[in-house]
Parts: C-alpha cells; structure tokens; sequence
C-alpha cells in the first residue's frame, strides 16, 4: 500500500491507474485516510527529520520562507484563482527550509493569497525542533526572504519572534543571497512529484499528507548523499547517489 501511495505522488497518476489486482483504488485512498488521521504521514516526516538532524544536522541558524505556486485544475480547499496562470485555479505552498534546503515544514493556501500573512505560521514550524534531543533552538535565528516580504509589518512579525532578518528590497534587481537553497528545495518538490507540480486533491489534509511524505523521501536522499562522504555502514551504496 505504501508502494502504491508513492507512485501516486511520484507518478501523479490517478488512483485507478495506479490499481490492480492486489488492491483497488477504493482501498487506496481508503487506507490513505486511515493513516492520515493516525498521523502516519506527519510522524514519517518527523522521523527523517530526527535522522537528519542527528547523523548530519540542521542549519537552524540560517531558515528560509518563499512561497510556490501550482496547478489545482480539480479546485478544492487549497485553491484559488492563480495570479501567474491566466486566473486558472491553482495553490500556494509556503515552504520553510534549513540553511542547507532541507524542508522543515510547509503551509498551503490558495494561490490568490499573498505569502505574507502565511509567514507566521510557516515560522511556527520551527516548534518542532524546540525539544528534540534536549536541544532548543539557536538563540539567533536568521530568516531568509524574497521582496515579496519587503514591508513593515514583517519586520514588526520577525522583532517580535526575535529573529533577524535578509529581505531582497523592492524595486532593485534580484538579490538572491542565501535563500536560493529553497528555490531549489521548490525545484525538488516540483520535478521529482508530479503530485505536487499539478496539484489534483481537494482536500486541504490530503495534500499536506503527499508534501509531508515528499519532504521524508527529499530528506532521506539529502541524508544517504550526504552521509556517503562522512560515513560508513553495511549497505552503503558502492558510488556516491
């Protein structure tokens, strides 16, 4: 079944093309549901993230926010009339990453709501860092932000977290710094998961369950590469992946 659901979010195929004999679509999304509200999904994604964080680490010092526009052409919870797409139905996915890329977190909303008011609940995914292996946060936490977020009432948000700030200003030519780590995190979300490049769940939980389960595969890549350089153990592929 776990199989199944991956080719589903890989593929982006439907459920009835991903069926055969050993389950039928209804099953599918019948023990999709099951795991979402057991919080499978969530709890996968945390125990990547738990293995990252311990074998390699994450850059909390240094996060990033942007957000992402997609195709919802089946409507639903999370869409609305997308500015990039002629007004076609689409969804925004406002993603929060590590120094490094890693995603620590994501919050969805239609693709005609601005990224600003989604960063305080995208920085509230860090909380899940607050008590893991004994170790708060970092007492200085820089944010990462496009000129997106250029406005007065983001500095206020960010004073008021007590993080520091890198904000690219309006009107002045791209300035990437180091948030460009995220852009591609967006890249990997968007090219490896078709799911998740045109997005056809209504259902605001479902979707959060693919990206909670996009982001455990993303991880556990960065993880295997990163520690093929640092590490050894009994099945470590023989070239660099």
């Amino acid at each position: 079944m776990f199989d199944k659901l991956i080719q589903v979010l890989v593929l982006g195929a439907a459920y009835d093309k991903i069926a055969d004999s050993t389950c039928s679509a209804t099953t599918i999304r019948n023990r999709r549901d099951e795991w979402i509200e057991a919080g499978v999904f969530e709890t996968l994604e945390q125990i990547c993230l738990d293995a990252y964080d311990w074998v390699v680490g994450v850059d909390l010092a240094d996060v990033t926010v942007d957000g992402c526009i997609v195709k919802a052409p089946c409507g639903g919870e999370a869409a609305g009339k997308s500015p990039v797409d002629r007004g076609k139905q689409g969804t925004k996915r406002s993603l929060l990453s590590d120094g490094s890329g890693i995603p620590l977190g994501c919050v969805i909303a239609p693709a005609n709501r601005h990224d600003s008011p989604f960063l305080r609940p995208t920085l509230e995914k860090l909380g899940r860092f607050e008590v893991r292996f004994g170790v708060g946060l970092p007492e200085q936490i820089t944010v990462h932000l496009d000129a997106g977020y250029d406005s007065a009432a983001t500095r206020d948000l960010l004073d008021e977290l007590g993080c520091h700030e890198v904000i690219s200003q309006k009107g002045f030519p791209l300035q990437a710094g180091r948030r460009w780590v995220v852009e591609r995190t967006n890249s990997w979300h968007n090219r490896g998961f078709k799911k998740l490049a045109i997005c056809t769940e209504r259902r605001a939980r479902v979707i959060e369950a693919f990206i909670a389960l996009a982001n455990a595969v993303i991880i556990t890549r960065r993880l295997i590469r990163t520690a093929w350089t640092t590490h050894r153990w009994d099945t470590r592929p023989s070239r660099r992946p």
